[in-house]
């Protein structure tokens, strides 16, 4: 797979958050007590994982601190088991997996950082 195409999915991994992030607001209520956001946060979620799947080996390699394996495992819940997924873990799972996640996508997609 290309740099560019890693770089690429990186980004939307990103974007993905940020949608989250701006959909949420932070706020936990927003979440819960609103469908169509908390459908919107599902995908977005899914689509996180997905594209953290697309990421090649080298790229994932020279990034261990990304928990790779746990994005992955997670879309495949949000995908395969969506009639299970309890929201306050997935509350959970924005307020404090998605902050140390963004600083590490930002960390890998700055050019000036060199790889592991």
């Amino acid at each position: 797979m290309k740099e560019r195409d890693d770089r690429f999915y990186l980004l939307h991994m990103a974007e993905c958050i940020a949608n989250i992030e701006e959909d949420t607001r932070g706020d936990k209520t927003v979440l819960t007590g609103n469908r169509t956001i908390r459908d919107a946060v599902m995908r977005n979620l899914q689509l996180l994982g997905e594209s953290s799947k697309r990421v090649s080996a080298a790229t994932q390699a020279a990034y261990p601190e990304i928990p790779w394996r746990d994005l992955a495992d997670f879309r495949n819940v949000v995908v395969h088991d969506y009639l299970n997924i309890d929201v306050d873990e997935v509350w959970q799972i924005i307020a404090n997996n998605l902050p140390p996640l963004k600083a590490q996508l930002e960390a890998a997609l700055d050019p000036t950082r060199p790889h592991s």
